[in-house]
């Protein structure tokens, strides 16, 4: 079995129940020290989603834009000499412009900082000047984010990216393109935040209320909703592993329960990184015309951009569907924060709203009061915004800008990229990944319709069973809970992943992430792995031959 040296990995191993009840990402940090008590060794940590790759264009194009933006501001107070710049000018912004494109035009990012004024100005019909005055003064950040929810000119450029990605077609795209509203946020993290707060500042989930949660799942939706503050009940929708991790119908059916307020989702999933099939979404689509249009589904799409012939439910059902996206995971940007969260001008929110109780509207009245002179006409939208900044900031509240400069130039890069380039790129690092990973175990990767090979479940009793048979498989998880494996793993050879148990995996399992590390380590892992369930093999034959 290994032997314990003495340290906290051994207390760890003799305490697992207390484990069982962390957050997988706190149980994470413990496998992290772990890890990495061997100075001698490299640790291989797939326990975490952040990729090690990154778009370079929209970057390189964000430095260009900031040199442009920094030649704006020196054309004021040229009396106090290099001290002091002023906003930039709207007027003759264009032709400004091109004088630096001339003059920067082989230096890395200027093309396509160029061509996406064009793109802007040419195919979207967008007026190039409003464009380059709101990123030049977005980037040098001189102003309050106005309008605070977020800035104009950006907001239909990402939105266009956002349904584009988001599966909805040419003829639904172009329809839900001007009633779609974005609300720009710090992450998908925020959003998900903002989005319990407000839903619950203006009592549309209430203590006690009932919410499906589609499962297994990011583990802070299963932990948010159980927090004081909130104490909802949850009710599990399951996804099948033997139906490739699709909702059968019989799931699906809990939700023409009118208790239930709100379905909860994240497509792709985590940990199983697998998209939702039409036939799922299309019966969702009948229970909600059907009997729920008062359900309100909050969907995190996250991984879309990973997959095949994406739809996302926000496209199917629009008008019940808050939709919240991250541009941390495609474009390698976790640390910048950059998130929306969309929804339809109509939508079932607002009129869950309208049909409060008298006495619960003018408890609102008094909330909002303050922001506007009439409170019961703010759309959830702006109850939102209002809500990020406890209302009473709302004046103040709004992603800054600068961050939103560089949202809209990763948006841009991933609408004018009609070859998909950088798309095809990312897809196939993740699925050499998963390939290296299963050459280390030895065996043929399953082949996973819908899939989008940021993350894999390993189940430990089917791999111990694939290797060595059902007897074995049956006595290893019936000997040893799942954290026992992956504290071993973490303790003896320094590979850290995460227990699928902490996502409401039903079977003992293993997340690995295929987003950030090298090819190579994945075969390392792939190896360590087999290597420490061949020696679970011999201590079996050992016990069996006793």
């Amino acid at each position: 079995m290994g032997s314990s040296d003495g340290n906290n990995g051994g207390d760890l191993l003799r305490d697992i129940k207390r484990l069982e009840e962390l957050s997988p990402f706190e149980f994470k940090d413990l496998l992290i020290k772990l890890a990495g008590r061997k100075s001698e060794r490299v640790m291989l940590n797939a326990g975490r989603g952040n990729p090690n790759f990154l778009a370079l264009e929209p970057r390189y194009a964000f430095l260009q834009l900031g040199r442009f933006a920094l030649s704006e501001a020196e054309r004021h107070f040229g009396y106090m000499g290099d001290l002091i710049g002023g906003h930039c000018e709207r007027d003759g912004i264009e032709a400004r412009f091109e004088i630096f494109v001339r003059n920067h035009w082989n230096e890395r990012g200027t093309r396509f900082l160029h061509s996406a004024v064009s793109y802007v100005r040419d195919y979207l019909g967008l007026s190039a000047g409003e464009f380059l005055h709101e990123m030049v003064q977005g980037y040098l950040g001189c102003d309050y984010p106005s309008p605070p929810r977020m800035l104009k000119i950006i907001e239909k450029i990402v939105v266009r990216y956002l349904l584009k990605e988001m599966g909805a077609g040419y003829d639904l795209g172009y329809s839900l393109v001007d009633e779609t509203q974005l609300f720009a946020v710090e992450g998908g993290t925020a959003a998900m935040a903002y989005l319990f707060e407000s839903l619950s500042a203006n009592k549309i989930l209430n203590p006690g209320d009932k919410i499906a949660i589609a499962v297994p799942i990011f583990s802070p939706y299963l932990e948010i909703p159980k927090l004081d503050t909130y104490r909802l009940e949850i009710i599990e929708v399951r996804a099948k592993e033997e139906l490739g991790y699709q909702i059968p119908d019989e799931e699906l059916e809990k939700l023409r329960d009118p208790e239930i307020k709100a379905f909860f989702l994240v497509n792709p999933g985590n940990p199983t990184s697998v998209k939702l099939e039409d036939g799922v979404l299309e019966k969702l689509r009948e229970i909600v015309e059907g009997d729920r249009d008062d359900l309100i589904i909050i969907t995190d799409d996250v991984y879309a951009t990973f997959t095949d012939d994406f739809k996302s439910v926000y496209t199917v059902l629009p008008h019940n569907t808050i939709l919240v996206y991250s541009f941390s995971k495609y474009f390698g940007a976790t640390g910048w924060r950059l998130g929306v969260i969309a929804l339809h001008r109509d939508n079932v929110v607002d009129r869950l709203i309208r049909g409060l109780p008298e006495d619960i509207k003018k408890e609102l009245d008094g909330r909002y009061g303050p922001i506007t002179p009439n409170p019961r006409e703010l759309k959830f939208m702006d109850r939102l915004v209002a809500d990020s900044r406890n209302v009473a900031l709302r004046h103040t509240a709004g992603l800054s800008t600068p961050q939103q400069v560089q949202m809209v130039l990763f948006a841009l890069y991933a609408l004018m990229d009609e070859e998909e380039g950088y798309k095809k790129a990312v897809k196939r690092i993740l699925r050499r990944r998963y390939e290296a990973l299963y050459r280390g175990l030895g065996l043929e990767p399953p082949s996973v319709p819908n899939y989008a090979y940021y993350y894999t479940l390993l189940d430990a009793g089917a791999l111990a069973e694939r290797l060595y048979g059902k007897e074995f498989g049956r006595w290893f998880i019936e000997n040893f809970p799942p954290e026992e494996f992956i504290i071993r793993l973490a303790r003896e050879a320094g590979v850290v992943l995460l227990p699928g148990k902490g996502f409401d995996v039903p079977h003992p399992s293993a997340r690995v992430s295929l987003a950030n590390l090298r090819e190579v380590d994945y075969l390392r892992i792939g190896q360590t792995i087999r290597k420490t369930l061949d020696e679970y093999y011999r201590e079996f034959i050992d016990r069996r031959n006793v």
